[in-house]
């Protein structure tokens, strides 16, 4: 049976152009995203350990975005913020990746519990890393196309959107034999052109509804706190394996997934 979405609509129904959205959880982590303060503050672990080539791009990888807005535009069609799929379902969404340290990390609490998540992934890592990659694949998870760079897409057009989405399905492809049907912006930054391109596409445009802030390590205790407090019936939870040290998010999730499954939601993909 198809899966249904349901799609964040704003009070006092549809405006006309673009609408910003409102932030959610994580609020003012928008503006710089999490890989944005790992590269300012930290070497990044996994890039680490790429070939050398690779490594001498990765303090660049991830310039600071300058404010991008979170927005929808209503005649295109709006980012996918719940999932819809009866009582207690949710989805639980892995961003940044693939990390040849912290990927297989969250892959082994996965299959502990028996928990099916998407992981939208960075087509640059994806090339360095293929072998995990493939690995989140034949796990049966779904993965995400997430940009080639994590770059702010709103100012681009067409053309270069296509370069950027295309490049990372290409590298997504390789390593897994799969397509994305689902595509992550960035910040959670959406304009008309990237929307519009998404449903040329075919790509749904995936966002999210809680936000633990587990990019800016705030500590195992406060991400599952917000988790657990925020959490409802169709939200989508974000979390990161990629971009940084990612050992708070694998600490968090060895305890809120049990919580959660105890009490009685269950997970599926968007």
């Amino acid at each position: 049976m198809a899966r249904r979405r349901l799609l964040l609509v704003a009070a006092g129904g549809l405006a006309v152009g673009i609408a910003t959205v409102a932030s959610r959880g994580g609020g003012s982590h928008l503006a710089n995203s999490s890989l944005d303060q790992e590269s300012r503050h930290a070497p990044r672990p996994d890039a680490a350990k790429s070939a050398s080539a690779a490594k001498s791009r990765s303090d660049t990888r991830h310039p600071p975005a300058d404010d991008p807005a979170r927005a929808v535009d209503e005649v295109a069609g709006q980012p996918v913020y719940y999932v819809n799929d009866g009582p207690k379902v949710i989805a639980l969404t892995i961003d940044d990746g693939p990390s040849p340290v912290y990927t297989p990390q969250v892959l082994q609490v996965l299959a502990q519990y028996g928990v099916t998540a998407s992981f939208s992934m960075i087509g640059e890592n994806v090339s360095y890393y293929p072998s995990v990659a493939q690995e989140v694949a034949a796990a049966g998870h779904t993965i995400v196309n997430h940009t080639w760079n994590h770059v702010n897409l709103t100012a681009m057009k067409t053309p270069q959107l296509r370069s950027e989405i295309g490049q990372t399905t290409d590298a997504i492809h390789a390593a897994t034999g799969r397509q994305p049907s689902m595509f992550r912006a960035p910040y959670g930054a959406w304009s008309k052109t990237l929307l519009e391109y998404c449903a040329d596409e075919d790509l749904m445009p995936l966002d999210w509804s809680v936000d633990p802030a587990d990019w800016s390590r705030p500590g195992v205790s406060k991400i599952v706190t917000t988790i657990m407090r925020t959490t409802r019936t169709g939200s989508i939870i974000l979390e990161h394996d990629g971009g940084g040290n990612r050992a708070q998010t694998v600490a968090a999730l060895k305890i809120v997934i049990p919580r959660l499954l105890d009490e009685g939601y269950r997970f599926a993909i968007p």
